[in-house]
This record gives structure tokens, sequence and C-alpha cells, in this order.
């Protein structure tokens, strides 16, 4: 039976035996989730979405790390792996969030609505993102080194500061947005009918189980190394791997579902494409074929 082992000598990386079971079943439905919306990108051509693809896999390597170091507690590379995949990923699936926002925004011509103009949406809290990752990255380190380990600990949460006030200037984005589009609709808006509506839910959604997450991580640093969260395995897997696998799953289901494209020639009209699961259908006409039109998103 396996138990835990010391690093060095004295100093235990591990406070816990990491559970096979549960890393396993995560591993399995992230693979599960990331190859569903790696498909749904190669079938539409949304190629945007490949940051989150990117932190789809990213959850799998850091889960499959994870029932790896059962046996090797003692070893740096498992938990070092382990830990960096899964407290980076949510990064990259946020910087597509970001994404979506300006895409609905540009879809029904409502960049008069936006505090921060869509074409600067992406740039600008993707931007803040890497940010947000190479702080947190650069701690992941220190948090290994013994005697460092306060300090790497400052610094992510520094990262994880970072990150949920930018998630809270992307919300009040969308939300002042939302407000402003359903006091004084805009053409495109008529064009694009309901959807884009529900897509900023969607977003709301998304958006909130990765502040939720942000916030768990936060409080779990800020507790410190040998409080509760660090040393209980059920946090980990209730407030961060459900809540990442949500996102993931709404995604597949909601958002890449549909897109906008402006007509050409034309200021205030768009068409709506709806190319969920792969199919593709007009709803109003623009001289564009759905396939070309999906593949150009």
């Amino acid at each position: 039976m396996a138990v835990l082992e010391p690093y060095k000598g004295k100093y235990f990386l591990w406070k816990y035996l990491p559970s096979i079971p549960a890393a396993g079943v995560f591993c399995g439905l992230f693979a599960i989730i990331t190859v569903l919306n790696c498909w749904r990108v190669g079938r539409t051509g949304t190629w945007s979405f490949i940051p989150f693809i990117i932190g789809g896999f990213m959850e799998c390597i850091g889960y499959a790390t994870r029932a790896v170091a059962y046996n090797q507690t003692g070893k740096l590379v498992p938990f070092a792996l382990q830990n960096s995949m899964i407290l980076l990923a949510p990064v990259l699936l946020a910087a597509t969030i970001y994404a979506t926002l300006g895409r609905v925004i540009s879809g029904v011509n409502a960049d008069k609505y936006a505090i921060v103009r869509p074409r600067w949406i992406t740039r600008l809290f993707v931007t803040g993102d890497i940010l947000s990752l190479l702080v947190q990255g650069s701690a992941a380190g220190l948090m290994l080194m013994e005697g460092r380990m306060k300090t790497g600990q400052n610094i992510v949460i520094l990262g994880l500061v970072i990150q949920i006030l930018l998630f809270g200037l992307f919300c009040l984005t969308a939300a002042l947005f939302h407000v402003r589009m359903r006091r004084c609709p805009t053409e495109g808006h008529r064009s694009g009918g309901e959807e884009w509506e529900r897509q900023i839910y969607r977003l709301y959604g998304v958006s909130a189980l990765v502040m939720f997450r942000s916030v768990f991580r936060l409080v779990e640093f800020i507790m410190g190394y040998n409080a509760y969260l660090l040393t209980h395995e059920w946090p980990l897997y209730v407030f961060d791997s459900a809540p990442m696998l949500a996102v993931m799953i709404i995604f597949w289901f909601a958002l890449p579902g549909t897109v906008w494209m402006r007509r050409p020639g034309s200021k205030d009209s768009v068409t709506s494409l709806s190319v969920l699961n792969g199919r593709t259908r007009a709803t109003k006409g623009s001289g564009i074929t759905g396939s070309k039109a999906a593949g150009s998103v």
C-alpha cells in the first residue's frame, strides 16, 4: 500500500495520498469533453477556441499526473506538473470567454454600448490573463522550494487577485452592454433574434463558475499550506474540478453554437448562423453559404 514519502529526506510535497479513482474520473471526463470541443472547432473553423482546447488538455494532464503521483509522492516532477496544469488551465478557458463577448457585441453591431470596444475586449482581457498566467506560473517553482514556499504562495495570491479583478471588469462590461441593448436594441439585434441574449446569459453562467473557482483558490492560498483546504483533497474536486468541467460542457452545448457575421457592405444588418453540432442554417440571407460562413469565424 502506498504511503506518503518525503522529498529530500524531510519535506513532504503532499499532505495526503491523491485519490486514483477521483483523478482518473476527472481525467477521463476532461478528455472526453476536450476531444468533443476539439472536433467542434475543426468542424466549424472557430479557431479562436484553440486556447480553450489547450486548457482542456492541460486539465487532462493535471489529473492524469495526480493519479500517477499516488505511488510517487516523494518525487517532485509529478507534483509540480499536476499542480501547474490544474492551477493554470482556467486562465486559458477564461481567454475564450473574453473572445466570445467581443464576437457577440460585434455581431449585433452594438460597439457603442460596450465600455471597451469589441476589438479591444479580447486584447485587453487576454493580455491581463497572460499577466495572471505569468505571475502564477512564476510562483509554481517557488512553492516547491523549502524556505520559499510562503513567497510562492504570495505570488500565486497576487496572480489570482489580478484574475479576479479582470473578471470583475469583464462581467461589468458584459452587464452594461446587456442593459444598454435591452433599453435600445440595434438593427443587429432584430436581425440576430434573441440568440445574442441567450449567449450573454451563458456567458454569465461560465463567468460565475470561473470566478467561483478563482475565489476558492484565493482563499485556499490565503489560509496557507497547512490549512484545511490544502491538506484535504475533496475541496479541489468540488470547488475547482467540477466548476471547470461544467464550463467546458456549457461551451460544448451552447457557446460555440451560434456566431454572428456582418453582411458585406452593411453597417447594421447581420447574418445569424447556427452551426451547432455542425449544422449550419442562415436565418437571414446575406449571399454567404452556410459552410463558407462557418469556416470563416
